[in-house]
């Protein structure tokens, strides 16, 4: 039988908001998860037009088709989202749900930036030009910062989707972190030969829709198996989406935030985990598939020099 690691396991918990529907009904629900268990988090906001719905020609790809059978994303994201904004222009996140972001950042948690327009970006970022690049991350920051009353000093790029003419672009922004890509640990990126200032947080393990009716995993065995994936000598990033974990599993995130306490995982804004850490290094930041994902992500490159943090 396993049996839990004594040792105290920190472990940053990034919460990804893509959607109205997620923002509107996911994120009050997992505030009020949070702060039965007394957990903060890093909530990264999508503030403008929610055209998700458009992601729907990706069905013509049998790798996406199969992930949204396998997650079961129709009853998951419900209709509403996966038909946003594809028949008349998606309704502006920040200004039909402003007092519910709001009360994310009244509650304590970390506010980031995820984006103004979630499917352009993710769409568009390889053609995206610099300038295009700042226009959609102003947009967006300005809006969020409105919404808040407070500067915005983090970001993550949707879905993973990152190239080298956007890490440059996001360094004029002067954030104090980002979390663009997955890897294995905290490091400063190169870009066009130039190692950058922005440190990078990345993602290092698995989401839902990355793991579920994988290799025998069901709703039965997601939360010991996900759990068993948390080391107390490796950096720990979990990322969880609201329209997922906060609507329609729920119940199963409740029962995991249990679980993760009785094996002494303490979660932590990612800017808290990211003041933690003494030594970082350089790396590139490369594509790469993750099994379970349709599509290229953006990934920490193997490697690097070793220097003390700043």
């Amino acid at each position: 039988m396993t049996q839990a690691n004594p040792a105290h396991i920190p472990a940053g918990l990034r919460i990804d908001v893509d959607t109205l529907r997620g923002t509107r009904f996911g994120v009050p629900n997992l505030l009020a998860e949070l702060a039965q268990h007394n957990i903060r988090a890093t909530f990264f906001f999508s503030v403008g037009p929610d055209n998700m719905g458009r992601h729907l020609w990706r069905l013509l790809r049998p790798a996406f088709l199969f992930k949204m059978l396998r997650s079961g994303a129709p009853s998951l994201y419900g209709w509403d989202i996966i038909f946003k904004g594809t028949l008349w222009p998606g309704p502006l996140i920040g200004q039909k749900a402003g007092p519910v972001i709001r009360a994310a950042a009244d509650a304590g948690h970390e506010i980031g930036l995820h984006c103004w327009d979630h499917h352009y970006w993710q769409t568009q970022i390889e053609s995206m030009n610099r300038d295009e690049i700042i226009q959609e991350m102003e947009r967006g920051r300005s809006a969020l910062e409105k919404i808040c009353g407070r500067r915005i000093d983090c970001a993550a790029a949707p879905g993973w989707c990152l190239t080298d003419a956007a890490l440059s672009a996001r360094e004029d922004f002067n954030f104090r972190y980002l979390s663009d890509c997955r890897g294995s640990n905290i490091f400063y990126p190169v870009a066009n030969g130039r190692v950058l200032n922005t440190p990078q947080v990345p993602v290092t393990l698995p989401t839902y829709d990355e793991l579920i009716g994988t290799a025998g995993v069901s709703q039965e065995t997601y939360n010991s198996c996900i759990l068993e994936m948390f080391k107390p000598d490796a950096l720990n990033v979990l990322t969880i989406h609201t329209e997922v974990e906060g609507i329609g599993r729920r119940t199963m995130f409740a029962e995991f935030l249990d679980l993760a306490k009785a094996r002494r995982i303490t979660f932590q804004p990612l800017g808290d985990l990211l003041a933690t850490v003494q030594v970082r290094t350089e790396s590139a930041i490369v594509r790469d598939q993750i099994p379970g994902r349709e599509g290229w992500v953006a990934w920490q490159k193997g490697g690097g020099i070793d220097h003390a943090a700043a």
